[in-house]
């Protein structure tokens, strides 16, 4: 009996993990703090790419609300992995409790370098991510590589918290590392002529031109902040934070909200995989 208690609990351990294409959960410490993911597979010729975290972990006496997007590039390998080993990666630094920025920065260093380590498992191709960590309902820890956005609703007003990290806007560091971008008639500029974001994990063949330094920023959650909305670049092709924010303010169902705002985006015409949570935190 005991062993089959055992199976049951990995089963849901996993299903927690899943890429389900919808799910929802609430804070216990927090009780009016609540998530919700939804998922829709782009109408590209392969495999969906996107994977999504979306989990409450208690930790002693605290709590965290883990979150996070991977959207792949010429893989699903490497975002499956990022979803299964970064938080880990990022909670077993001994700095996290009392430096969070400078410990999620090491754990992308230390998982990008063992993806490139793996590379003959892991195959080629990479991975954007953006990870929200939110600490015990009050303090909103986001980092982002690629162009997956975090974005907060606070006072009516879209916030973006993370950094778009496309190969225009770090042309200058790609150069001065032997690099070029390229500027195609029709097309978005591209690393070496070949990919549209200047940071990401994995990528190999291209590492030497592009980085995994996420850029990290510390949002205080109080009493006007709304929601945040974590979305795949499916979403943000097509609307702006504002329009994305705006779209979902009146629906309090974070899942619902997650799966109108991708619906919009199908809307508008994105044909790309497409990934969104919403965090609701009122």
């Amino acid at each position: 009996m005991a062993g089959s208690k055992e199976i049951i609990h990995k089963i849901k351990e996993k299903v927690g993990l899943s890429s389900s294409d919808t799910g929802r959960g609430k804070s216990k410490m927090s009780k009016h703090i609540i998530h919700g993911y939804h998922m829709v597979e782009g109408k590209s010729h392969h495999t969906m790419e996107d994977y999504v975290f979306a989990q409450f972990k208690q930790i002693d006496d605290n709590e965290l609300g883990l979150f996070a997007i991977f959207d792949g590039h010429l893989s699903h390998e490497i975002p499956d992995y990022l979803r299964s080993h970064l938080f880990n990666n990022i909670l077993n630094e001994p700095n996290f409790w009392t430096e969070p920025a400078s410990a999620i920065r090491r754990a992308y260093r230390i998982t990008d370098t063992t993806i490139l380590d793996k590379a003959a498992d892991l195959g080629k191709g990479g991975s954007t991510a953006v990870t929200a960590i939110l600490i015990n309902g009050e303090k909103l820890v986001v980092a982002n590589v690629g162009d997956s956005r975090a974005v907060i609703y606070k006072n009516g007003v879209a916030k973006q918290l993370s950094i778009d990290h496309d190969a225009d806007r770090e042309r200058k560091i790609i150069e001065d590392r032997g690099g070029f971008v390229s500027n195609f008639p029709g097309d978005v500029p591209r690393v070496d002529g070949q990919l549209a974001v200047a940071r990401a994990f994995g990528d190999k063949s291209l590492k030497v031109h592009l980085s995994s330094e996420p850029d990290v920023v510390v949002e205080h959650i109080d009493d006007n902040t709304e929601f945040l909305i974590l979305a795949s670049d499916g979403v943000w092709k097509v609307l702006s934070n504002q329009e994305a924010a705006d779209c979902i303010k009146n629906i309090k169902d974070a899942r619902s909200a997650a799966k109108h705002l991708n619906e919009q985006a199908l809307a508008k015409g994105s044909t790309d995989d497409i990934s969104c949570i919403v965090v609701r935190f009122q």
